[in-house]
């Protein structure tokens, strides 16, 4: 009897480290260091921005609001912060663009969004949603800076 719960222990444990390594190719240090889950997953929040209240027709304002807004994603982009970022076109909605910021909570996606001088201006107002995504979803980045012409 005993060996046959050495037996059924032994396979319980074999199946579970089949279970956690099944993929050949999976390369822990890289997970590690993206914060991948087993699997391969991460944490982000999404933000869709949209027209926020400030009505100005002030185009200093608005133009100065707005050249920050761009040099801030620069800023975040270099610091890890924001991983995707991009403008939605005309809709019915107020929807301006996206970003997926690297964030785990809200609280923290609204500390990051406080440096955008239009979202400060409130020319730009954001609705924040938990996203569970690739963690790999950064290292597109480097690969863009080598397919554009025209930085913006």
């Amino acid at each position: 009897m005993k060996s046959f719960f050495t037996f059924l222990i032994l396979c319980f444990v074999a199946v579970g480290v089949q279970a956690q390594t099944n993929n050949s190719a999976y390369d822990k240090a890289l997970a590690d260091s993206l914060g991948a889950d087993d699997y391969g997953m991460k944490q982000y929040i999404l933000v869709i921005l949209k027209t926020g209240p400030n009505t100005s027709t002030d185009k200093a304002q608005i133009n100065k609001a707005f050249q920050g807004h761009m040099e801030n994603i620069g800023k975040l982009v270099e610091q890890g912060k924001l991983i995707v970022a991009g403008p939605i076109g005309k809709n019915d909605k107020t929807y301006r663009g996206i970003f997926i910021l690297n964030a785990k909570t809200k609280e923290e996606a609204r500390a990051i969004l406080a440096t955008d001088p239009a979202v400060k201006a409130e020319f730009l107002d954001a609705d924040l949603y938990d996203w569970y995504g690739s963690a790999a979803l950064p290292m597109y980045l480097p690969i863009h800076n080598k397919l554009e012409k025209k930085k913006i």
